[in-house]
């Protein structure tokens, strides 16, 4: 699997805490239904809300810190998990974009871990968690390049693209999933105590889920490099 993500040794240096899983899927389609398994996941996701707000959990709590050692204030740079728990708590819903990725965000609203899904053809791998030279391009959702600063954490491919800025915060629309994606590159990561745990969890959840809403799709997991 670290053929085709893992992190550079500086990443794992700096946050010795952080776990991940990747999922390599080949064979979705933009017309399953999984409604039934994200209503299981928000099942999940409203009974923790009910205790107490998303920035009271240990795994938002463990980003919390990952921002502020990154120099970025974290209740205005909120990981995707975060961001997502938060909205949800507030609208009641997730918009519906593309069954894998309401699939993958009811996962994450369950686990409150941040889940990036990258569409393959779009990457060179391998992709890499790294810190920004600065020369990066980084599209964005609005059609606008911008360039990561030096320094900046950063998913990025062997062609220097950053398929995501400030690591969890903001994915780029570049290697997005859309109706005509087949082969997907899923990507979940946590920092906090149980972290181990839970992300063997959520991936096994996952795949789980996928299985059924997708039955002929091909699936590989592991641990990235």
């Amino acid at each position: 699997m670290s053929a085709q993500f893992r992190y550079a040794p500086e990443i794992k240096a700096s946050f010795p805490q952080l776990k991940s899983r990747i999922l390599c899927i080949e064979g979705i389609s933009p017309d399953a239904d999984p409604s039934m398994e994200i209503a299981g996941l928000l099942a999940v996701a409203d009974k923790r809300l009910e205790l107490t707000s998303e920035g009271e959990f240990p795994e938002i709590q463990a980003w919390r810190r990952a921002f502020s050692a990154m120099q970025l204030k974290p209740t205005q740079y909120r990981c995707a998990a975060e961001a997502l728990l938060r909205r949800y708590r507030k609208e009641g819903i997730i918009p519906a974009l593309h069954p894998l990725i309401d699939l993958c965000n009811a996962v994450s609203l369950a686990y409150a871990i941040p889940i990036a899904v990258f569409d393959q053809a779009y990457v060179t791998t391998p992709m890499i968690v790294r810190y920004a030279h600065g020369d990066e391009v980084y599209e964005t959702f609005d059609g606008l390049t911008e360039f990561p600063k030096a320094g900046e954490v950063i998913f990025s491919d062997s062609m220097g693209r950053a398929h995501a800025r400030r690591w969890t915060h903001r994915q780029s629309a570049f290697s997005a999933i859309r109706a005509e994606t087949a082969q997907v590159l899923i990507v979940a990561e946590a920092l906090h105590e149980k972290a181990e745990t839970d992300i063997v969890s959520l991936s096994l959840t996952l795949a789980k889920a996928v299985q059924a809403v997708w039955p002929n799709a091909q699936l590989l997991a592991g641990s990235p490099a």
